[in-house]
C-alpha cells in the first residue's frame, strides 16, 4: 500500500461517517509544483474521538493538538482535527488549541500560504483560503495573514522560510523579509536541536549555496553561524583562489553539494576553511593562513557542541576540517602512510570535499585521481590478499612490554613496515620491534 493510497481510504472513510476532510499542507504544495509529496497529512472536522472511532486502531500522537496516527502495511499517515490556536508564549507551540468545524479557521493558523493549501483527492479539486495558488505561480514565500505574528508563534518559521525559498528557487515576499530581519535575533530563543535540523536540510537538499545566501540576508546567519559570516571579506592569495574570499570560495563549493548529501560531508564543507579569519597574514610573498587547520577543528567543534551534533557526527565533521590539506601532499607520502590515510573512517567525504575544494578554485583533479587510484588498487590488493596483522598487544605483552600508550606507536611501526612490504613474517616483526623498541629494563 502506498501513502497515496491509505490517504484517500482514510478521506473516503471520513466523508462516509458525514465529516470534511482534506489534504492538506506540503502534499499540496509538491502536487501542484509536479513534485512527488514524501507525506501526506489529512485535515478533518472530525474531532480526536471521533476520528479514533472511525480508525480503532490508530495511534494517538497528539492528544492536545488533535493529531491521530492512521497506520496500514507499514504506512502512516497524520489526520488532524481543524482548529484555532491559542496564544504562543515559548516561541515554539501554542499554550492551548480550540477544535472547530471551519477549514479557512484552520489554515489561517499555518506558517506559509503555499503550504495552507487544502485537497479534496475525491472531486480532485483545491481549497485555496490563503492565496497559495498564485504565490506558487509567482514563485513567493508569503507568511499567512501578519508575518511578525507568525514568526513570533514559532521562531524556526523564519529558518523554514529559507529553506522552503532556497529549495523551490523563490523570493521571499519582502514584508516576509522584513519581518524576518527585524526578528532574527530571536531565532536563539528556540533549541538549537531544532536549528541544526533545518540547517541540516538546507544543506542537503540541493541547494545549500542559495541557502545560505538567503540566511546572510535574512540576517539569521550571523545569529546562527557568526564564525560563517566571518568568511566575507577575508582575502585569499589570488593565484590559487580566483574565485575570491573565502565566503565566496565556500559559497561555490556549497553549490556543487548534490541533494541527499550527508549532513556531516556538508559540514565539513561549510567548516573546513573556518579557521582562516583567525590566521590571515599578509606576507612579503603573498597572503598566507599559517595554522587555519588546527584554529578550524578548535572552532568547528565549538560549532558542533553548540548545535548539539551527535559525537560520531561531530567526530567527522572534525576530521573532515582538519585533514582537507593533506591532499596536497598525497603523492609525497609513503605508502603506508598513504593506505592509512585511505582507510579513514568515512574517507569517500573526504574524496568528495577534496574535488568541491579544487573545482572551487578552477584547480586540476589530479591528487584527486591518483588518490581514487590508489585507494582502489589498495582495496583490490587488500580482497585478494587480505593483510592480518603481525604482532599484537597480547604478544608486546609476552616480550616484556608494560601494557599502556605506547603499545600504539609499536604495533602502527610494524603495521606501517608490513604495508610496505618491508617486513612479511611474525619473526621480522619482532626483529623490527627489539630494535626500535628496546625493553626497558629497571635499573638496579
Amino acid at each position: 500500500m502506498t501513502a497515496e493510497t491509505l490517504a484517500l481510504s482514510v478521506v473516503h472513510e471520513l466523508r462516509r461517517a458525514g465529516h470534511q476532510a482534506y489534504w492538506v499542507g506540503g502534499c499540496v504544495r509538491d502536487r501542484l509544483l509536479g513534485q512527488e509529496a514524501k507525506d501526506i497529512d489529512i485535515a478533518t472536522d472530525a474531532t480526536p474521538a471521533e476520528a479514533q472511532m472511525l480508525f480503532p486502531k490508530s495511534e494517538m500522537v497528539g492528544a492536545a493538538f488533535g493529531v491521530l496516527l492512521v497506520k496500514a502495511q507499514g504506512v502512516a499517515i497524520e489526520v488532524a482535527t481543524f482548529r484555532v490556536d491559542h496564544e504562543y508564549k515559548d516561541g515554539r507551540r501554542p499554550e492551548g488549541v480550540t477544535f472547530t468545524r471551519s477549514a479557512e479557521q484552520d489554515v489561517q493558523r499555518r506558517d506559509f500560504t503555499i503550504n495552507g493549501l487544502l485537497y479534496d483527492p475525491i472531486e480532485r479539486k483545491v481549497l485555496d483560503y490563503v492565496g497559495g495558488q498564485a504565490d506558487l505561480e509567482a514563485k513567493i514565500i508569503r507568511a499567512i495573514g501578519d508575518p511578525e505574528k507568525r514568526f513570533e508563534e514559532d521562531r524556526l518559521r523564519m529558518l523554514r522560510a529559507v529553506r522552503f525559498a532556497a529549495r523551490l528557487g523563490f523570493e521571499i515576499e519582502p514584508k516576509t523579509l522584513e519581518a524576518i530581519r527585524r526578528q532574527a535575533a530571536r531565532i536563539l530563543d528556540i533549541a538549537a536541536e531544532r536549528i541544526r535540523g533545518e540547517l541540516n536540510r538546507i544543506l542537503t537538499e540541493g541547494a545549500a549555496r542559495r541557502g545560505f545566501e538567503l540566511l546572510d540576508e535574512t540576517r539569521l546567519l550571523a545569529h546562527i553561524l557568526p564564525e560563517v559570516k566571518n568568511l566575507q571579506g577575508v582575502e585569499q592569495p589570488p593565484q590559487y583562489h580566483p574565485e575570491g574570499d573565502v565566503w565566496t570560495h565556500t559559497l561555490i563549493m556549497l553549490e556543487g553539494l548534490p541533494a541527499g548529501c550527508t549532513p556531516t560531508l556538508a559540514m565539513g564543507v561549510l567548516l573546513h576553511d573556518i579557521g582562516k579569519p583567525g590566521t590571515f597574514e599578509r606576507a612579503p610573498d603573498r597572503i598566507r593562513f599559517h595554522g587555519h587547520v588546527e584554529l578550524g577543528v578548535e572552532i568547528a567543534e565549538r560549532i558542533c557542541r553548540r548545535l548539539r551534533y551527535s559525537n560520531d557526527d561531530t567526530e567527522q565533521i572534525l576530521a573532515l576540517v582538519e585533514n582537507h590539506m593533506r591532499f596536497a601532499h598525497v603523492k609525497d607520502m609513503r605508502r603506508s602512510k598513504l593506505k592509512r590515510f585511505v582507510r579513514m573512517d568515512g574517507f569517500d567525504e573526504h574524496l568528495a570535499l577534496h574535488r568541491l575544494d579544487c573545482l572551487s578554485a578552477d584547480r586540476p583533479l589530479g591528487n584527486y585521481e591518483f588518490v581514487k587510484r590508489e585507494r582502489e588498487e589498495f582495496e583490490r590488493a587488500a580482497a585478494e590478499s587480505p593483510p592480518q596483522p603481525l604482532l599484537t598487544g597480547r604478544d608486546l605483552i609476552e616480550l616484556g612490554y608494560e601494557p599502556g600508550p605506547k603499545f600504539k606507536p609499536i604495533l602502527e611501526a610494524v603495521e606501517d613496515a608490513q604495508l610496505e612490504d618491508r617486513i612479511s613474517t611474525r619473526e621480522a616483526a619482532l626483529e623490527l620491534v627489539a630494535r626500535e623498541f628496546p625493553v626497558e629494563r629497571p635499573s638496579d
